[in-house]
C-alpha cells in the first residue's frame, strides 16, 4: 500500500507545495510544529533514509538546502533545523524547522494555523525559491 507521502505525489492527496523537482518535493506538514515547518521527501517510495542510493540521498539534501534557505528568507528564524526520524510514515522525509529557541524543534507540541494562512505562507516560500 502506498505512504500517504506517495499518495500525496500521485496527486491523489492535496498539499501546501513549497518546491518540487523530478525527484524531490516539499510541501508544509499539515501537523506544524512551528509556523513554517516543510517536509522534503524523494517521490520515489522509500522507508529509510540510508536506504536511498547514493544519488536519491545527495539529490534530497541539496534540494532540502534550497527549500531551508527559501524558507530562511519567509519566516523569521534564526537558523533552519533539521530532523529525519522516520516513525510515522514509512516513507523517508526531512523535517525543517524554522528555529528561535532550543524547543522549537520539539515534537511534543503542535500549532494550528488556518488553511488560507497555510496556502499563503507556501505561496511565499516557493515565490522564495525562484531567487
Amino acid at each position: 500500500m502506498a505512504s500517504i507521502f506517495s499518495r500525496i505525489v500521485a496527486g491523489e492527496i492535496p498539499c501546501y507545495k513549497v518546491a518540487e523537482t523530478d525527484e524531490c518535493l516539499a510541501f508544509l506538514d499539515v501537523n506544524p510544529v512551528v509556523k513554517g515547518h516543510v517536509l522534503c521527501i524523494p517521490k520515489k517510495e522509500v522507508d529509510y533514509i540510508f536506504d536511498l542510493d547514493d544519488e536519491q540521498y545527495v539529490s534530497l539534501q541539496l534540494f532540502s538546502r534550497r527549500v531551508a534557505r527559501a524558507l530562511k528568507t519567509v519566516v523569521p528564524c534564526i537558523k533552519v533545523g533539521v530532523a529525519v526520524v522516520g516513525l510515522d510514515v514509512p516513507h523517508t522525509h526531512i523535517h525543517l524547522v524554522p528555529l528561535n529557541q532550543p524547543g522549537d524543534l520539539s515534537f511534543e507540541h503542535h500549532i494550528t494555523m488556518a488553511p488560507e494562512e497555510m496556502q499563503a505562507l507556501a505561496s511565499q516560500i516557493a515565490a522564495a525559491m525562484k531567487d
